[in-house]
């Protein structure tokens, strides 16, 4: 049984279908066998000293960047420093999603506040992030149940591509190859979603305490923008920073599942096939990992979310030797391979939308 959606060139898009209980033969006891090793190696400690380190590293490349802004004045090489700060509050976002898995600190509250506080840093709302990214993390790829699969201005299930309409629907045909140029809203598109959810009527743990953050964020970052630069070269350097942000992020979490088996709604699954068999890793090792945040190795940050950032290489080790003594799939790849599956899946995805009628060759002699 297809664990994704295929595609022929000659007959058009193969209906999409989706992984079962059955197609995931049970690990009986994996995750408590390969947890014990990792606890008892120590993995699972907390590393305070490196998160000092990286933290103040970030410190002081936006203490260089804000000199830089200062130096530069009115001139377009101000769109470099633009882009510079796009990638620093990107490393931001990284050290706030390692403190809501409480990587950090010591204790749960405190990761809490901290990741909080480092989310409004970025420009997002932590209650909104923390609430879409814990449902994720309890359903991989699951269908009605992963939050990171279900419609936006992409389409992740062909009946979602074939729902579209409009622009979407028009996007959806190329949805693949518009991925990362759409990537380049991803940073508004962040900012929209964590106000709309400070906005919203339902309950919201903190909210005007995060309310307060954002519009003290926003009012720190734009205002020296639009105060010492001129009116269109202020526009363009929060574009090219927003985008920079945009790019980044999606870029890192993109690779980890897209691509990957999606899974039926009502499938019941062990812990262990569920987390690694939707994941993928990057290879690449330490520059990898610096450059993702640790996201690179996907499938040990979701068996241990709670995992420090420096230890999920040793991990790796542990949890690849399991799933080869197993005959359990256990998927790496490079970045850019991974990049070229995310597309061809959004592609093969988006055929649904597409006219089934449309043939290539014969628009070639259309009437126009």
């Amino acid at each position: 049984m297809s664990l994704a959606a295929v595609a022929s060139p000659t007959l058009g898009p193969i209906r999409q279908t989706y992984a079962r209980a059955e197609d995931f033969p049970p690990i009986t006891r994996a995750y408590t066998h390969v947890s014990e090793v990792v606890r008892e190696t120590g993995l699972l400690r907390r590393a305070p000293w490196f998160y000092l380190l990286v933290g103040a590293a970030i410190a002081v490349a936006f203490g260089g960047a804000i000199t830089g802004f200062i130096l530069l004045g009115d001139s377009w090489f101000q769109l470099l420093i633009a882009g510079a700060l796009g990638i620093l509050f990107t490393q931001v976002a990284f050290l706030s999603h390692e403190a809501a898995h409480r990587q950090i600190l010591s204790t749960g509250p405190a990761n809490d506040r901290l990741a909080r506080v480092l989310g409004a840093v970025v420009g997002m709302s932590y209650s909104w992030w923390d609430s879409k990214h814990s449902r994720h993390h309890a359903n991989p790829n699951r269908v009605s149940k992963d939050p990171d699969i279900e419609v936006d201005t992409i389409s992740f299930l062909e009946e979602d591509a074939v729902q579209a309409r409009g622009l979407r629907r028009l996007i959806t045909r190329k949805q693949g190859w518009l991925f990362f140029p759409l990537l380049t809203f991803e940073g508004f598109n962040l900012y929209f979603l964590s106000f709309r959810h400070l906005s919203s009527r339902g309950p919201v743990k903190g909210r005007w305490t995060e309310i307060g953050m954002l519009t003290l964020r926003f009012a720190l970052v734009l205002t020296p923008v639009f105060l010492f630069l001129p009116l269109g070269m202020a526009f363009a350097f929060v574009g090219v920073m927003t985008a920079v942000f945009g790019v980044y992020m999606g870029a890192s979490f993109a690779p980890n599942h897209k691509g990957m088996p999606i899974i039926a709604a009502d499938a019941k699954l062990d812990f262990f096939s569920k987390q690694v068999r939707t994941s993928r890793n990057i290879r690449g090792g330490w520059w990898a990992t610096w450059l993702m945040g640790g996201l690179n190795y996907q499938v040990e940050h979701h068996l241990f979310p709670s995992m420090a950032r420096p230890h999920l290489a040793k991990a790796r080790e542990i949890v690849r030797d399991y799933c080869l003594s197993n005959d359990v799939p256990y998927t790496e790849t490079s970045l850019v391979r991974s990049y070229a599956i995310v597309i061809d899946y959004l592609n093969r995805v988006g055929l649904a939308a597409r006219d089934p009628f449309d043939c290539p060759l014969a628009s070639q002699y259309r009437r126009v």
